[in-house]
């Protein structure tokens, strides 16, 4: 009974992105909604999203969902909320970037039923954000926080990326204050990651760019931890903290394992124990609907020993943690003496140096 919805258009390709986007001057936004609610109707004829009743949460990613017309947006999610009601409390999120943000767009998001907004913050230097290609600027982050609130919309989460390249000379203590000092309600944060197929993958490639080290990505890591909980977050999945109460929804259903349908280009599903996932190209997708054929690109069936591996990886990612029973003692006894987990009771949980290991020690699970 979650719905993620992939908006894939964007005004520039951020350096570090190899994400499903369609860089786009005039966003398509009638054409979007269309092939979005054809693809709805397809999916929801199907089991088990036939038996689903309510919406418990509604995510609109991207991409850059907050460049879709205000009107438009609201037809989608008239739509979707027609079709299957809303659950008393449903968290409803659109990601935004800050650029995006005007009095009248915060109304009509806000009167189409959004009620948390993401905002793609990544920094708050000049230079950083130029590197990046992002398209806001620094100014437009606390003015877009303050029309966010003033509008209704006070459910906010930022998002910082950390572990960038030294010769930056970025400062990523002055980063988390002035974010702190915004006064967030949650804050994702991610360490850079160099995909090949990105801008960022081909600078690496021709040596215009040294990436971070390790030893910075750990330092950075431990710093945001201990700034955020001396703020009053919760640190409570690997890249997420939020204030009590103000945990998001959404994702957490995906470290649950609970069932989801996404719909979009590029856009992952998880339902009745298999994945499956979208043709990525915008245009591809669009024309496949266009023609009455299934915009799935491909699907996959998980076997109890995936299913497994991937409870155990999604617990270890939490605070919530495993129960002991479902590690091997030697393998738990390893990471008490070595401090990378805590025993809570009859369970198990990662302590934030065993997160900057979760890959590795999930790893080592799988073979043992």
């Amino acid at each position: 009974m979650h719905l993620y919805v992939h908006v894939p258009f964007c005004a520039r390709r951020c350096s570090y992105c190899d994400f499903a986007i369609a860089v786009r001057r005039e966003v398509p936004s009638g054409r979007f909604v269309e092939a979005a609610l054809t693809e709805w109707t397809q999916r929801r004829r199907e089991s088990p999203v036939s038996e689903w009743t309510t919406l418990h949460t509604l995510y609109l990613g991207g991409g850059t969902p907050s460049r879709l017309a205000p009107d438009a947006l609201g037809e989608l999610l008239d739509r979707l909320s027609a079709d299957l009601p809303l659950a008393a409390g449903a968290e409803v999120t659109l990601e935004a970037n800050p650029d995006d943000v005007s009095e009248a767009a915060v109304d009509a998001w806000r009167r189409a039923g959004v009620n948390r907004v993401s905002l793609g913050v990544q920094s708050h230097d000049p230079a950083v954000l130029a590197w990046m290609h992002r398209t806001h600027s620094v100014d437009q982050v606390p003015a877009a926080i303050a029309m966010l609130r003033d509008g209704g919309i006070d459910n906010l989460s930022l998002d910082l990326i950390f572990a960038l390249p030294a010769e930056l000379e970025r400062d990523w203590t002055a980063d988390l204050e002035r974010t702190l000092a915004l006064a967030p309600d949650h804050i994702s944060l991610y360490g850079l990651t160099i995909e090949p197929a990105s801008p960022l993958g081909r600078w690496l490639a021709r040596g215009e760019v040294v990436p971070s080290s390790d030893d910075r990505y750990a330092a950075e890591y431990l710093e945001a931890h201990r700034q955020l909980v001396a703020a009053g977050f919760e640190h409570y999945e690997v890249s997420n903290a939020a204030r009590p109460g103000r945990r998001a929804s959404h994702n957490s259903a995906y470290w649950t394992g609970a069932e989801f349908l996404g719909i979009g280009p590029g856009a992952h599903s998880f339902l009745g124990g298999a994945r499956s996932w979208n043709l990525r190209e915008w245009a591809a997708w669009e024309r496949a609907l266009a023609e009455g054929g299934d915009p799935r690109e491909s699907a996959e069936p998980l076997s109890a020993a995936q299913r497994r591996l991937e409870s155990i990886y999604l617990g270890l990612r939490t605070t919530g943690g495993l129960p002991g029973a479902e590690l091997p003692e030697s393998t738990v006894a390893t990471w008490l003496e070595a401090g990378w987990a805590e025993r809570i009771g009859d369970r198990i949980r990662l302590t934030v140096e065993g997160w900057l290991r979760l890959d590795a020690l999930v790893a080592g699970v799988e073979g043992s």
